[in-house]
């Protein structure tokens, strides 16, 4: 069984951690993020957040562990950020952006064009001879992976080829083709 709601959360240098009715308020040097919780109790002490419930009931413990990593995850995003990478992987495919317009050709006869939140920040990378690379970052990881997974359901990868679009370091299950 997880315990992972005792462990406390460090806050680093240059976060401010501020919790009062019921939400809690990150600031940091990338940005503020903002989460209301329920049925659990969350203190600061001595540069730590330290996540209790109140009972040992199924849905305590499981809103304790939701909690604890929801507050890790505000305290590294506004500190350093989050970052998914995404691979598109086929002939022709390729992705452009200006500004917050990600323009991506995935082989259909038009092109898709995205605008982004402007929390998200996006960057692409063209090498010749090596797959286009879509760089997503923000400092709020629900959202990062939120745009990542919108933009990978354009094309998903496909299990004979692997063409489509894919998380860079994720493994796809191949199948074998016709048999000869």
């Amino acid at each position: 069984m997880s315990r992972i709601g005792n462990n406390p959360v460090a806050i680093p240098e240059g976060v401010t951690v501020d919790v009062k009715d019921g939400v809690v308020t990150v600031k940091g040097k990338l940005g503020e993020l903002t989460q209301e919780y329920s049925e659990v109790t969350i203190k600061v002490e001595e540069g730590d957040i330290l996540v209790t419930r109140p009972s040992d009931s199924v849905n305590h413990k499981a809103k304790h562990g939701l909690y604890r990593s929801l507050m890790f995850n505000m305290i590294e995003g506004v500190s350093k950020g989050w970052t998914k990478e995404l691979e598109l992987v086929g002939v022709g495919y390729r992705a452009s952006n200006q500004g917050q317009k990600l323009d991506l050709a995935l082989g259909f006869s038009h092109n898709i064009v995205i605008d982004l939140a402007p929390e998200v920040k996006v960057e692409t990378i063209s090498e010749k001879g090596k797959n286009p690379i879509v760089k997503l970052t923000s400092y709020d990881k629900q959202l990062v992976g939120q745009v990542a997974a919108k933009i990978r359901s354009f094309r998903k990868p496909e299990p004979y080829k692997g063409k489509g679009i894919k998380f860079v370091g994720e493994e796809l299950r191949r199948k074998a083709g016709k048999s000869a």
